[in-house]
């Protein structure tokens, strides 16, 4: 009884395998194309809200493709760099320029007299 399990094993297992396999020109899992990440953000303007909430990743054999999750996250922490440079530049000229106005004199008082005489 044994010898017959065992031989209807091997029997079994080699069917799957010849199936998954392809033993012959019709494979019945045909080849498919890997997912790839097709152009998730805009090159030519900044991200806004509506492209980060629009990337969706396409799924790799073990979870997310990680050269495109790296390569998405690069992007926008270069974007956000980029923003924080600028917001920091727009700031220091913003307060450049209150300093300027608050040191400035009243242009109709003469010099030498207060303008709250």
């Amino acid at each position: 009884m044994f010898l017959f399990l065992l031989i209807a094993m091997v029997v079994v297992v080699a069917a799957v395998t010849l199936a998954v396999v392809g033993g012959g020109d019709s494979a019945a899992l045909p080849e498919s194309a890997p997912e790839q990440l097709v152009d998730p953000l805009p090159a030519g303007r900044p991200l806004a809200r509506a492209d980060v909430d629009a990337v969706r990743l396409p799924v790799g054999l073990r979870g997310y493709r990680m050269g495109d999750v790296d390569e998405v996250l690069l992007r926008l922490g270069a974007e956000l760099a980029e923003r924080d440079a600028r917001i920091a530049e727009l700031e220091s000229a913003l307060a450049g320029a209150q300093a300027t106005q608050d040191g400035r004199r009243d242009l109709f008082t003469k010099p030498g007299e207060e303008s709250g005489q």
